[in-house]
């Protein structure tokens, strides 16, 4: 199988030192796409890339054309003369050629002019280059070259800069009794963002501090006996205003939940708490939110009104007016037998009814054909969402669960989960959160305290994890 693979593939022959005549010529011509300057950044560390990076890309071509075309598989490169003469533009046409100029006494070397040129036949690098030529036949199948795509994230930035701009918001930590939380307290506090207010069993907090070897001088603490009491505690300040946003520490998510839902804890609203990831995907063009992926089991269809209102004001949040919500199921049509459908058709009509706010929505729509235009021509589908959605509502908790941490781990998207429902922000911190995620988790908690006190909104609040 691998003879009949290799036979398929395209043969590259070189020319030995014998075989070469003064005047050959090979070339090479390749189109610069908007991510080459930037990806050669990347591979190199050269941040900045502009007066070197794009005269080494056509570098790399006069090197490619000298190791598979003239003299080709065998070569070896023994110096190259480069003179770098027009910078590049993404999407130039650069044709990379050499010319053999000099075949050396000692029966091995050999000088070719080097010349890369532009669409407009304006040279962007010239030199020389010296080789040693292979002394044998040498036949090799080429290989396909792997695609290669580079994965920003940067989408947050915004939202932290933003952030950073306002007061501090005076938050409440509850229970940070680990060294991981204590190190998450002090970069949110350096960052600009907020002032911890650390509450919890003071002799654990202190242990926690001083093993990572972190001063809590400046950091105001309130002691408490156990982590169920910081909770209450917390909640109690959030209530009466003393602080702006609760976070949490080194306890369980329920203990925190389990507060802000107790009867007469003045946080909930009469909206349905639900829980929504905003990510940064580096293959998709802007933010997503993918809602419910951790509280709302099995929601019935007024509560999916309510997981997609949400989600809607908080895209108002971050400044998208008119976001585009794609209603998931396996299928893009309506079918009896799979309840998922139902629903997204029904949400879509409550939308056009008013009873969903702000949004376009649309369903069901498969996943495909709601992130990508292509695949929702290819099914014929005509829709304001499909392909370009920015809200992704899923079907229960374990799809959207799966497909989260699908995109988590298979397209290295960055996420700050949020739940919403409650009246103050409270950030759900994970031990395995980047520096990147903890920081726009709390820049996302800040944002909103900010934006709910200058236009109040009872009926929405928000817990950011």
């Amino acid at each position: 199988m691998d003879d009949i693979a290799d036979m398929e593939k395209p043969i590259l022959t070189n020319r030995t030192f014998e075989e070469l005549k003064v005047g050959d010529s090979a070339a090479l011509t390749r189109l610069i796409g908007p991510d080459d300057i930037e990806l050669f950044a990347a591979l190199s560390g050269d941040h900045n890339p502009v007066p070197l990076g794009q005269s080494l890309i056509p570098a790399g071509m006069v090197s490619a054309v000298l190791d598979t075309r003239l003299p080709g598989p065998g070569t070896v490169y023994l110096g190259q003369d480069l003179q770098f003469q027009k910078s590049l533009a993404p999407g130039d046409t650069i044709t990379a050629t050499v010319t053999l100029v000099q075949k050396q006494a000692d029966g091995q070397t050999v000088i070719f002019d080097t010349r890369c040129v532009n669409q407009h036949g304006e040279t962007v690098l010239a030199g020389q280059a010296r080789v040693r030529a292979p002394q044998r036949r040498v036949v090799w199948s080429e290989n396909s070259i792997p695609d290669v795509s580079l994965q920003r994230h940067d989408r947050f930035d915004a939202i932290v800069a933003e952030a950073k701009a306002l007061p501090m918001l005076r938050t409440a930590l509850v229970h940070p009794c680990t060294p991981d939380v204590i190190e998450a307290a002090v970069e949110i506090r350096d960052e600009g963002l907020m002032e911890p207010i650390l509450i919890g069993p003071e002799a654990k907090i202190r242990a926690a501090a001083a093993e990572a070897g972190i001063s809590l001088d400046g950091f105001e603490i309130l002691s408490t006996e156990h982590s169920h009491a910081a909770a209450a505690l917390a909640i109690e300040l959030a209530i009466a205003g003393k602080v702006g946003s609760v976070m949490k520490g080194s306890l369980h998510s329920d203990e925190i939940l389990g507060a802000v839902v107790a009867g007469g804890s003045g946080l909930r609203t009469e909206r349905r708490i639900s829980h929504v990831y905003v990510m940064d995907v580096p293959a998709y063009s802007k933010l997503l939110i993918v809602t419910d992926a951790a509280i709302n089991i099995a929601p019935t269809l007024d509560q999916k009104r309510d997981i997609c209102q949400n989600a809607i004001d908080l895209m108002h949040m971050l400044g998208v007016a008119n976001p585009k919500v794609a209603v998931l199921a396996a299928v893009e049509t309506v079918n009896d037998k799979m309840p998922a459908t139902l629903d997204a058709a029904a949400l879509t009509v409550m939308a056009a009814r008013g009873q969903i706010r702000g949004a376009l929505v649309d369903g069901p729509l498969a996943f495909d054909n709601a992130i990508s235009m292509e695949a929702a021509r290819t099914k014929g589908i005509v829709s304001q969402v499909a392909g370009d959605a920015d809200i992704l509502l899923v079907p229960d908790l374990e799809a959207g669960n799966m497909l989260a941490k699908q995109l988590l781990y298979f397209a290295n998207a960055d996420a700050a989960a949020l739940v919403l429902g409650a009246r103050v922000p409270i950030i759900l911190t994970s031990r395995s959160d980047s520096l990147r995620v903890r920081m726009t988790s709390a820049a996302l908690a800040k944002l909103v305290a900010a934006r709910r006190a200058a236009v109040p909104k009872p009926d929405l609040g928000l817990i950011i994890a």
